[in-house]
């Protein structure tokens, strides 16, 4: 993460219900026991520079991991957290993600689906079920962009701890700079080459269908 981090070169969207960030990697999301830097944390103090009741809210919808950059979206008001919850539960949302290997999976073009199970603090896959594992599915389109540098187009239909991640080191590639998952190749501190790249979602007042994205140039990082 750059610094000085400001909120305003971040936001994508915002009204009176919700904002949505591009969270910059090497950025926890919300709060943890090591006080780290958070996303919630900062922007609960923008919005009280522009709320002089001092009075004010901000809950995120869902998580990025802290190496990982891009679109996340927070609710402003608890009136529409209901909504929106409910928009991921039911996997009515659309989540996209790019990520960059130095390998490519045996078909440029595909599903990949697997048996999925949390263990300690890694995800851990199987192809048959297993006690207490769920599926877990993406899809993805792979292309060449140099020699061993592969960009990855996927849309994460469940979106599990670490799943994109574990999903690509299940096939043998690695994302670039996860060593928790077998890459060897470096990237950035604190950073892997995972980026979620559009969230499509509906607005939890109108009902308006929100497209919401922003790439991420790989080739130069």
């Amino acid at each position: 993460m750059q610094s000085p981090f400001r909120i305003t070169d971040h936001i994508l969207f915002e009204d009176d219900f919700i904002i949505v960030l591009n969270k910059p990697h090497g950025l926890m999301v919300e709060p943890d026991r090591n006080g780290y830097a958070n996303l919630q944390q900062l922007l609960k103090k923008y919005l009280k520079t522009s709320d002089s009741s001092g009075e004010v809210y901000a809950q995120h919808i869902h998580r990025l991991d802290r190496p990982v950059s891009g679109v996340i979206l927070f609710a402003k008001q608890k009136s529409v957290l209901k909504n929106l919850s409910e928009q991921f539960a039911e996997r009515r949302v659309k989540k996209y993600y790019q990520a960059m290997t130095t390998a490519s999976p045996s078909q440029n073009s595909g599903v990949l689906e697997n048996w999925f199970r949390k263990e300690k603090k890694k995800a851990v896959l199987h192809d048959e079920e297993v006690p207490f594992a769920e599926r877990v599915k993406l899809d993805y389109t792979v292309r060449e962009l140099a020699a061993q540098q592969f960009l990855w187009d996927i849309q994460l239909h469940t979106g599990k701890y670490h799943q994109i991640r574990a999903q690509l080191s299940y096939v043998n590639c690695p994302i670039i700079g996860d060593g928790l998952y077998g890459s060897t190749v470096p990237y950035k501190d604190n950073a892997i080459a995972l980026h979620a790249c559009r969230l499509i979602f509906h607005h939890p007042v109108t009902n308006e269908e929100m497209s919401i994205g922003i790439q991420n140039d790989f080739a130069r990082a």
